[in-house]
């Protein structure tokens, strides 16, 4: 592993091995596919992986005023993988669509008379795609797993780009960037290198919490003279967290190990589904409300609020007819 200007870099061994066993406390449901465009392969000389990440980081944060750079990993030419933004936060790859993801920038314009794939960037976005599915039970379909060109760019409503979307992550990505060229080209491969097994959701999840606090810190125990966790960021607000005890008002947040956080900045959710084929958001509760967007069935959401048959799906105000969901 080499770091510099707070990027690490590794070989995709490395990182299966290292992804095996990071924590994330933000639940992740969703792993987003992009191609970078520019930079692409031109650019990339097989040594300034660093200088061309610092330089998508400056166009975010000072070009579009992002937090930080947009996405959380860079799979490059000779298929080394970078890091970027915190896992802990969510990216910013597709409008609409950033809670609950990861997001995966593929260094190359890979539309078709663009630039051609190399072997060794093939197999690593095959084998991250799979380690983070892996990880953290994400279904290997393209519910879960989605490319930017299946979003409208002007309301992130998903139309599996029918129209006013971006060619993103390239029209010759795996044979293609349609829903259809990902399910026959790219989910296979994927498949595969988990040796066809589906990944399994842990069963053993108590509830989940949002958490409501600006940083709520991570400590050794049930506890609040206890000690933070060294190896684990505090969580943002907006989080989800996956809880496994409930005690004495305090939350553990790891199956295997004792890291607490206090309920008090908590509130609890609920987990859901969208069983409609297509599910109208809404501005406020009820039918009068304006429709600000559209979910798709199968798409999956975290319900904060109830109230006269509609439910609050953001911690802004979105809401959705409770009858079109299944929790």
């Amino acid at each position: 592993m080499e770091t510099k200007f707070g990027f690490e870099l590794r070989t995709v061994d490395e990182f299966v091995q290292w992804f095996s066993n990071i924590r994330i406390a933000r639940t992740i449901l969703y792993v987003q596919q992009h191609h970078t465009a520019i930079p692409n392969y031109k650019h990339f000389n097989g040594k300034n992986h660093f200088e061309l990440q610092k330089g998508m980081k400056n166009s975010h944060v000072l070009g579009r005023g992002w937090i930080d750079i947009g996405q959380h990993f860079t799979i490059f030419p000779d298929g080394m993988v970078m890091t970027g933004r915190s896992l802990e936060v969510s990216p910013a790859g597709i409008y609409g669509k950033n809670s609950h993801s990861i997001c995966i920038e593929n260094l190359g314009n890979f539309d078709r008379n663009g630039d051609v794939m190399t072997h060794e960037q093939r197999e690593s976005i095959i084998k991250v795609t799979a380690a983070i599915c892996s990880r953290l039970a994400i279904p290997i379909n393209t519910d879960r797993i989605v490319y930017h060109h299946w979003y409208r760019l002007d309301n992130g409503v998903r139309n599996n780009g029918s129209g006013g979307n971006k060619t993103c992550p390239g029209t010759n990505f795996f044979g293609g960037n349609k829903v259809a060229d990902c399910e026959t080209h790219f989910l296979p491969l994927v498949l595969a290198e988990l040796n066809g097994n589906q990944p399994v959701m842990e069963d053993q999840i108590l509830k989940y919490v949002t958490v409501t606090a600006t940083r709520l810190n991570i400590r050794k125990k049930a506890d609040l003279n206890s000690a933070k966790v060294g190896d684990r960021e505090p969580v943002k607000f907006g989080a989800i967290l996956r809880v496994y005890e409930d005690k004495d008002g305090w939350l553990r947040i790891s199956n295997s190990k004792q890291h607490w956080v206090s309920g008090k900045y908590t509130q609890d959710v609920k987990r859901a589904t969208a069983n409609a084929s297509a599910l109208n958001v809404r501005d406020r509760a009820g039918v009068h409300g304006t429709k600000i967007g559209l979910l798709k069935r199968g798409e999956e959401l975290f319900v904060y609020e109830e109230k006269d048959g509609w439910c609050r799906i953001c911690v802004e105000q979105k809401w959705v007819k409770k009858s079109y969901l299944t929790f």
